[in-house]
């Protein structure tokens, strides 16, 4: 962190000790140069002088040698008077000039430095003069001092300022100056032979990270310091890591610090300037933000949460910043984290789920660290070891919850996520998992949904609203609904679940079917949901469309509790004790299929005339089209057993099921009826012709039940008597109902259809044996005759909608084959899908890589691009687990593809290298070919000027870029170091503004362009930075802009280079789309804290040039600072938001807008104990709001109204003006509050008409 121009970068992880309290300020001289005083060496000079001396060649080679503290020793033996005489003239010599500019600006600065967020002081000094005494008279501090060699135990109780080496005193005696830690002879004494500063350092090094302030690199007292430490190593201690401020002459930068880290000390340094000035204005600086919190964990949240996480260098690790802000024990960063507006990105859950703690870091965590490092324990934010209070006992058997209970940062963490139920991506975070929620966040998630429904229920329309303001995701819709409820009530597949049906079978064969076995064996046949990520491109437009399906948020599928079914029953033997079992196992296998089908239901994919059931399991009775595929089809076969095992046992029991078959929805148990009815003797003629011919002959037409149908027609034709099979025929004849199939099919398609499906079904009659009727056998000798080629298939295969490998035109689906030969040949025949029979290569290419991936190269060699079949595949292997497999073997195939089947699969290769580019291994110059092919296509699709971020990440040019930025964050980048040749001319073409297809490129550079100017400031300022420019192209410059406001930092030094183009940006407020509100946040927070950058005239144009929405958004992010500021409110109101609202909050009466009042309303609450100033400051801005419910809330949850009952009486006068509609909820208790503070105001007409107001609705 670099605080002024020229300064020096403070590191990252200093900032957040200083944060926490464990950092202890080490002064030396040169933090008194600017009251004129000397450093060590200068010292030394004025006293030999001020005595008269003229050292001798010993005392030279000392004070040569930089023995500063030898000098003084020899001059002490030898002059006349001794150590008094030299010490009076040394105390002469440290009388500082108070009268110089900022002579005590640095002191005052350490004192803030120094203290605590919990109001203790640590801080040491190795001066003797009096320049923090001047401080702390000055602003009367309450500071202990003490003095040596009185010092205190540097432990948790300490609290004061150390003079580790004594103080001068106004008038100093002869043993105070004694006491001075000076001369050799002192420091001997106090670090070598009574070793009482020894100790303390000592003990200090051990409990606190050191910072030393105003040390040169050879400097006695640093010496000495060091010595200590080096004895106490060798005991084997050690101690957090140290820092020194240190200057450097030019060229010098790396063998300073050098010279440092051969002390064991990190170096922080800057360019010698004027007497160490850039120290001095650092120092006061870091001072002012740590004083007005904006440095805090809370303000990091607020800057930080803005943006999204994306990488940049090791130096401005934003996103460590980030997590160590909300990782504080006490929450109440992870609570602002959670309540902020907008919400933030759940892109954050990335890094708050990565590993990337370690042994060391336990104790941040509450849990204390074993002595014995574990090099293996990682864990994150999300999942990590519980401290002593929080964790589960150890037990042999327990009635509670199993699971640690959660800390205030976890529960932060969960009301963040709940703020984004309508996100399918948090659904699938937690189902990736593990799927079993912790129940206190199951309790989070039932209270939202809850609350939100109430509110739907209420019409409360405005809070719904206020809530989709600041959560866009926040209300789940009802696909969402459905997938949460599923995953609430367990009814999701979690691989932590441990069923083993071998165990079971093991079992079984040994006891035989318990009522324990038989309970257990449905639980572990117990449908589930396995979710996993949408099958899908992201849209190619960028438009984002409402999903109609479930399948457009997530991919499912029904499996059941355990794994390996089909296998494990197929190991059990078919033996008399497995015959006796089935029968008592058929009311639950039935119910069990009927729940999968309920959930495919729940699902959207099944309903009471089609289930697609066919084509999971082609056929009810045994056949070899049932691949068994899928597990759940399990449940049918043992359904289907355990009915004929019953038919054996009890013919009558049957019957009935398989008549409460037919009346339970879905076309399966249609099918399973239509089998049972297809069983000698067991369901009468009569009903099952009924049940053939009902709902007007729809399951006999149907393909849902086509198999077993046509299985019924044949068992049950030759044994109808006249009239039923007349009856029979008719049906036949009439046809299949016309609503039955698409409606675009053109005629002659559709007379084709119907003559077909008639010919199957007579023909199948006649071939049972049954006498057609003569009107039936001229229809089929007819149509017989008119298509010869139609013959019925030796092996049933016309029976089938759906048969594994055929092509046949009457087929509504297709199964592709399974060897690669004859799927080499079928990709052959059907390059692309065809619009009236779907097939499965998509899925094949999921399950089967080797034989899908072989028979596209075997094409591809012919010369065979099958460019549709080649973009499902593509779509298939960007999924995680088929990346790397998919990259080795066919990215050289890609490389080679011709032109135009690189153009046609652009989006395909895109999105595919996009996805592989952080993990793949091998053929990384492929890679940059590929990339570089993909660009050079003709992408002749125009530019999105409406939604140029939406339009670039969906874009074949936007995903390559991602590509290439994703591939450059692979190494660990450092500040400075430049960009890589490999990337670094593609970049710079990216940015070539005449190429109008880069654009996309351009947005995403420019949503990355911290790292990459930190990375290679000259490539950034030369080829992007001028992109930013409105004057040169204000297309351009709005493209680039948004791109930077998707996920918008404020870097001081990039923003001195885009500084006009910032400023001037607000003239284009209108442009910038739906990133305008992060301009606005953008320029608030730069207004707060302007540094050196901008100028208060600057900001205060900038702001005035805001539209009316641009200030309210301006307004919020006020709130949010403040807010962010935590316990420094106070300051950070008097310090930065009163300021900015004197001098850049336009003052002009046509900004005056509800909105905008009401968000200056929350700045008023947010100002806590300075609400009597806010409220005088902001009363002409206050208006009554739409809804001032929640406004009223803030109030009263703040405390103000007992606090300051009269300015808080006024503040709800202003914000409920005349309103007619429903009281707030929390008017009566803010009125109660001041009554009870303040009895008098009952008396005021502002309180009366208040009161009437309440009483009007009947809650006075």
């Amino acid at each position: 962190m670099q605080f002024v121009r020229h300064g020096p970068d403070i590191p990252e992880r200093l900032l957040q000790a200083h944060e926490d309290g464990r950092v202890v300020f080490f002064c030396g001289a040169g933090i008194s140069y600017p009251a004129r005083l000397p450093g060590f060496a200068g010292l030394v000079a004025k006293v030999y002088a001020a005595l008269a001396v003229t050292p001798n060649a010993v005392q030279q080679a000392a004070i040569k040698a930089g023995q500063f503290d030898t000098a003084i020793g020899l001059l002490e033996a030898e002059i006349v008077g001794g150590r008094e005489t030299v010490r009076r003239a040394l105390a002469g010599i440290l009388t500082p000039d108070l009268g110089a500019p900022n002579a005590t600006a640095t002191h005052e600065a350490l004192l803030t430095l120094g203290k605590g967020r919990n109001g203790q002081t640590r801080l040491i000094t190795t001066n003797f003069d009096r320049l923090f005494e001047e401080v702390i008279a000055a602003k009367s501090l309450p500071i202990e001092r003490f003095k040596a060699p009185l010092l205190p135990v540097p432990k948790n109780r300490w609290d004061g300022l150390v003079y580790l080496h004594g103080l001068l005193s106004t008038t100093p005696t002869a043993s105070e100056l004694d006491r001075l830690v000076v001369s050799s002879g002192d420091f001997g004494l106090a670090y070598l032979t009574e070793r009482w500063a020894a100790r303390f350092v000592s003990e200090l090094f051990r409990n606190y990270t050191v910072c030393f302030v105003g040390y040169s690199l050879n400097d006695p007292v640093l010496r000495y310091m060091m010595d200590a430490l080096a004895a106490d190593r060798l005991l084997g201690e050690s101690s957090p890591e140290m820092f020194a401020f240190g200057s450097f002459s030019k060229g010098k930068e790396e063998e300073r610090a050098n010279e440092w880290r051969a002390k064991n000390v990190t170096p922080i340094l800057y360019r010698e300037h004027n007497r160490h000035a850039y120290l001095h204005k650092t120092l006061r600086a870091w001072a002012e933000t740590y004083r007005d919190g904006v440095r805090g964990k809370e303000r990091i949240v607020v800057e930080c949460a803005m943006a999204r996480p994306l990488a940049s260098t090791r130096q401005d690790d934003f996103v460590g910043r980030l997590l160590w802000a909300l990782s504080d024990p006490g929450g109440l960063p992870a609570r602002r984290f959670a309540d902020l507006d907008p919400v933030p990105s759940l892109d954050w859950l990335e890094p708050l789920s990565e590993e990337r703690y370690r042994h060391a870091d336990l104790g941040r965590f509450g849990v204390p660290p074993r002595a014995t490092v574990d090099d293996k324990l990682t864990f994150s934010l999300t999942r990590r070891p519980s401290p002593y209070p929080l964790a589960p006992s150890m037990c042999i058997v327990d009635a509670g919850a199993r699971g640690s209970r959660w800390d205030e940062v976890m529960r932060q963490l969960a009301r963040w996520l709940i703020r984004h139920l309508d996100d399918p991506a948090l659904l699938l975070w937690l189902v990736k998992r593990g799927g079993q929620l912790h129940d206190d966040l199951v309790w989070w998630i039932e209270r939202r949904l809850d609350e939100l429904a109430k509110l739907e229920r209420d019409g409360n329309t405005a809070e719904l609203a206020r809530i989709r303001e600041g959560a866009p995701n926040a209300i789940p819709g009802p696909l969402m609904r459905t997938l949460w409820r599923l995953l609430l009530t367990g009814r999701v597949k979690s691989w932590l679940r441990d069923f083993n049906l071998y165990r079971w079978r093991d079992r079984f064969k040994r006891d035989g079917l318990t009522a324990t076995l038989r309970l257990e064996l449905r639980e572990m046949l117990t449908p589930r949901v396995s979710l996993r990520e949408p099958f899908r491109w992201p849209a190619e437009d960028g438009e984002a469309c409402e999903p109609e399906r479930i399948k457009e948020l997530v991919e499912w599928e029904i499996v059941l509790s355990t794994d390996h079914v089909h296998s494990s029953l197929r190991d059990l033997p078919r033996d008399e004790r497995w015959d006796a079992a089935l029968p008592e196992l058929l009311s639950d296998v039935s119910a069990l299929l009927r729940d999968a089908l309920d959930l495919m239901r729940e699902l959207g994919s099944a309903e009471d005339r089609s289930d697609l059931s066919y084509m999971h399991q082609p056929s009810i009775s045994e056949h070899p089209q049932n691949r068994d595929f899928h597990d759940w089809t399990a449940l049918i076969d043992l359904t289907r057993d355990a009915w004929l095992a019953t038919v054996a046992q009890s013919p009558a029991r049957a019957a009935l099921v398989a008549q409460a078959w037919w009346h339970t929805p879905y076309p399966l148990f249609r099918r399973l009826a239509f089998f049972a009815a297809a069983q000698d003797n067991v369901i009468p003629k009569r009903q099952a012709l009924d049940w053939l011919l009902a709902d007007d002959h729809w399951w006999l037409w149907s393909v849902e039940t086509e198999r077993e149908a046509m299985r019924l027609l044949v068992a049950l034709a030759p044994h109808l008597d006249g009239v039923m099979l007349r009856e029979l025929e008719q049906a036949v004849l009439a046809g299949p109902p016309r609503d039955m199939f698409k409606d675009d099919i053109e005629p002659e398609r559709w007379t084709r259809i119907v003559e077909r499906e008639i010919w199957l079904r007579l023909a199948k009659i006649a071939e049972a044996g049954a006498a057609l009727g003569a009107e039936s056998s001229a229809r089929l000798s007819g149509v017989s005759t008119q298509y010869p080629e139609w013959t019925l298939a030796a092996d049933q295969r016309d029976e089938f909608p759906y048969w594994m490998g055929d092509g046949d035109e009457w087929r509504k689906f297709v199964a592709t084959p399974r060897h690669r030969r004859e799927l080499i040949e079928w990709l052959r025949q059907q390059p692309s899908p065809d619009h009236w029979q779907e097939d499965d290569w998509r899925q094949r290419c999921r399950d089967n890589f080797a034989t899908t991936a072989c028979a596209l190269c075997a094409l591809a060699r012919e010369g065979v691009w099958p460019t549709e079949r080649w973009r499902e595949a593509l779509q298939a292997w960007s999924e995680e687990k088929l990346l790397k497999r998919s990259w080795r073997y066919m990215a050289p195939i890609l490389a080679t593809a011709p032109g135009e089947v690189l153009q046609t699969l652009a989006h395909g290769v895109s999105w595919w290298l996009q996805s592989i580019a952080k993990t793949f291994e091998g053929h990384k110059t492929l890679f940059f070919v590929l990339a570089r092919r993909i660009l050079a296509q003709d992408h002749q699709d125009g530019v999105d000027i409406d939604d140029p971020v939406g339009r670039a990440i969906n874009h074949p040019v936007g995903h390559v870029t991602e590509a290439l930025l994703r591939w450059w964050y692979r190494r660990s980048l450092e500040d400075g170091q430049g960009l890589q040749e490999e990337i670094k001319p593609t970049f710079t073409e990216l940015c070539d503004r005449r190429i109008d297809k880069f654009r996309h490129g351009r947005v995403l550079l420019a949503a990355h362009v911290i790292a990459l100017f930190r990375v290679d400031g000259d490539w950034a300022t030369r080829h992007l930075l001028p992109l930013f420019d409105w004057q040169r192209s204000e297309a351009e410059a709005r493209a680039v802009w948004e791109g930077f406001l998707w996920s918008p930092r404020l870097y001081r030094p990039l923003m001195e280079m885009l500084k006009p183009a910032f400023l001037d940006t607000a003239h284009h407020y209108a442009a910038l789309g739906k990133h305008d509100g992060q301009y606005a946040s953008l320029l608030t927070f730069a207004a707060l804290d302007p540094g050196e950058t901008f100028t208060t005239a600057e900001l205060a144009a900038a702001t005035r040039a805001l539209p009316p929405d641009g200030l309210h958004d301006a307004a919020q992010a006020l709130v949010r600072a403040l807010e962010g500021a935590g316990e420094q409110r106070a300051d950070y109101w008097t310090n930065r938001v009163a300021p900015y609202l004197h001098a850049i909050w336009p003052k002009t009466r046509d900004n005056v807008s509800p909105a905008i009042a009401e968000s200056l309303g929350r700045l008023c609450v947010a100002a806590q104990d300075a609400f009597p100033e806010a409220l005088t400051l902001l009363r002409a801005w206050l208006q009554p709001p739409a809804h001032p419910d929640y406004l009223v809330h803030r109030l009263h949850e703040a405390g103000l109204c007992g606090k300051f009952p009269e300015q808080a009486l006024d503040f709800l006068s202003l914000v409920i003006g005349d309103q007619t509609q429903w009281p707030p909820s929390d008017l009566g208790a803010c009125l109660d509050a001041m009554r009870i503070a303040a009895p008098e105001l009952e008396a005021d007409p502002l309180f009366e008409r208040l009161m009437a107001y309440l009483r009007q609705h009947g809650r006075g």
